[in-house]
């Protein structure tokens, strides 16, 4: 079977959108070289990538860095090694491990006892395997890790709380990511502050899809982020969260001044940004930072403007309740 890159629970991941945005960006632009700089799930570059020369893949979030990595990396890699490896970790004998960082904080928590008592082991076993495995086996062998926990997750889908009231069932199962072959591509992966890398790209497509309400992505999947960094820091609160790192600009009271920055800094021929019309939610956390006007205005200087829209359910948690949903497609030709 094997993890696809759409294989996980991701708040505001465009899956289902994928399609539509992808053949929007093919008829309505032109070029090469394509840069995904929110690329969160990553599954906008996978839809691209047949399509495109040069992809450069960015996020900021330390788990998103290697799961790329491990997708689209164009480097070697001993696929026979890493199911001796898969199948090991699925044979391990619970009686046979010791207790770890995993099961003593998360156990009976975000994961089963039993589980998180396997994922903290499997989790040190592949740094322990350092000098047996390459940098690409190491990725993937990470990013199956995270795919796989997160199936197994006590959560509805983000990690800011965990599911109480309930007992949790041992079932984890470790499976590999399926990497693709980008051998005839030119792949960038980088993880870092959106508008900084803005300021020395250079590229013929960029795709915005920024966090837009307040729902902070490092907070939000710091179980993930906790796994991929392998640090083991002190966690704090009922949810169990790191102190805070890696705090995005553009889910603060300044997204305006910073999608204005980001805007302004692109070296491209043609802008894609995808926005959701979210901002007259219920709820405070989810709540649009920057509203829809905002970003038109930004966008018309840039040059000539074209919007789509499209119905969409959008992630909630319940406690938000809004018709009309739409999905909305902005693409800027610059300099028109």
């Amino acid at each position: 079977m094997g993890y696809q890159i759409w294989n996980r629970r991701y708040t505001g991941s465009k899956y289902k959108l994928s399609d539509w945005i992808t053949n929007l960006i093919t008829n309505n632009c032109q070029g090469s070289s394509f840069c995904d700089i929110f690329a969160g799930t990553g599954i906008i570059s996978y839809s691209i990538l047949n399509k495109v020369t040069s992809l450069i893949i960015n996020d900021f979030l330390y788990s998103n860095e290697i799961i790329y990595k491990a997708f689209f990396d164009n480097k070697p890699y001993n696929i026979e090694k890493l199911e001796n490896i898969k199948s090991l970790y699925n044979k391990i004998n619970i009686q046979s491990i010791s207790d770890n960082y995993c099961s003593q904080w998360y156990g009976n928590k975000f994961f089963s006892y039993n589980d998180a008592k396997i994922i903290g082991y499997i989790r040190e076993n592949i740094d322990f395997l350092s000098t047996e495995i390459n940098e690409k086996e190491r990725n993937i062998l990470i990013a199956s890790l995270l795919y796989s926990a997160d199936k197994v997750a006590n959560t509805v889908g983000h990690y800011d709380a965990y599911i109480k009231g309930k007992d949790i069932i041992d079932r984890f199962v470790f499976d590999l990511i399926i990497p693709y072959d980008t051998k005839d591509k030119n792949i960038i992966i980088s993880r870092c502050d959106a508008n900084n890398l803005a300021k020395n790209l250079k590229c013929d497509i960029v795709y915005i899809d920024p966090p837009y309400n307040s729902r902070q992505y490092s907070r939000f999947y710091h179980v993930l982020e906790n796994l991929a960094c392998w640090e083991k820091p002190q966690l704090y609160g009922e949810a169990l969260k790191p102190t805070p790192i890696n705090m995005s600009e553009y889910c603060r009271s300044n997204a305006v001044i910073a999608f204005n920055d980001l805007i302004e800094s692109l070296n491209c021929h043609y802008i894609v940004v995808s926005y959701n019309n979210t901002y007259k939610s219920k709820s405070s956390s989810s709540k649009n930072k920057l509203a829809l006007e905002e970003i038109q205005a930004i966008l018309n200087y840039k040059g000539s403007l074209q919007i789509f829209e499209k119905p969409h359910q959008y992630f909630n948690t319940g406690k938000t309740t809004f018709s009309n949903h739409k999905e909305f497609i902005f693409i800027v030709k610059v300099g028109d």
